[in-house]
């Protein structure tokens, strides 16, 4: 159900995670050089993508488009800077944590009404919630990382949006799911 189909080569993996690091390093002043670059009709699609910081495995920044806005290449540049620099919830990346910085990409496939929450597979479902004007969105791998069953991403979801957990199981809330290639 709802499966993603994209296939991202080796060397798309490699240019958009090398991307990345030129970003953010040229934002710090540690990159003169020449923007990486790599002709791919992949990369031209309009898809959204979540870039995710980790450093010593700990979240460090993580922020995306859930939809694309342009090219699938516009957009991972866009969010590198924006997870590097502009995450509400940590300071900006500073030169001295850059070679630490550990890259994660998730490349989104569309968001769809969940039509049961059973169906929700934890690993492979990403999980957006809205009721009323709270939101929260939790990629696929969140719930592998912390070792979640099905109801406990559900709840999770919800406390993410500034719910109670529980609020799934309401009326009027809905339950938005998608799939992701993630490297």
């Amino acid at each position: 159900m709802n499966a993603f189909e994209l296939v991202l080569t080796d060397e798309e993996k490699r240019f958009c995670k090398d991307l990345i690091r030129y970003v953010i390093a040229h934002h710090l002043g540690l990159e003169t050089g020449p923007k990486p670059a790599l002709e791919s009709l992949t990369l031209v699609k309009e898809l959204g993508a979540f870039v995710t910081l980790k450093r010593h495995g700990r979240l460090r920044g993580c922020i995306g488009n859930v939809v694309g806005n342009g090219p699938l290449v516009a957009t991972i540049e866009r969010m590198a800077g924006a997870a590097a620099f502009e995450d509400p919830r940590f300071p900006p990346l500073t030169a001295g944590e850059f070679d630490e910085v550990e890259i994660e990409v998730s490349v989104m496939g569309p968001l769809t009404p969940c039509p049961d929450p059973e169906l929700i597979e934890v690993g492979r479902h990403g999980l957006y919630i809205r009721k009323s004007m709270h939101s929260g969105l939790l990629l696929p791998q969140v719930a592998t990382e912390w070792g979640w069953d099905r109801e406990t991403f559900l709840d999770q979801t919800c406390v993410k949006a500034g719910l109670p957990k529980g609020t799934w199981r309401k009326s009027k809330t809905e339950i938005w799911w998608f799939e992701a290639v993630i490297f």
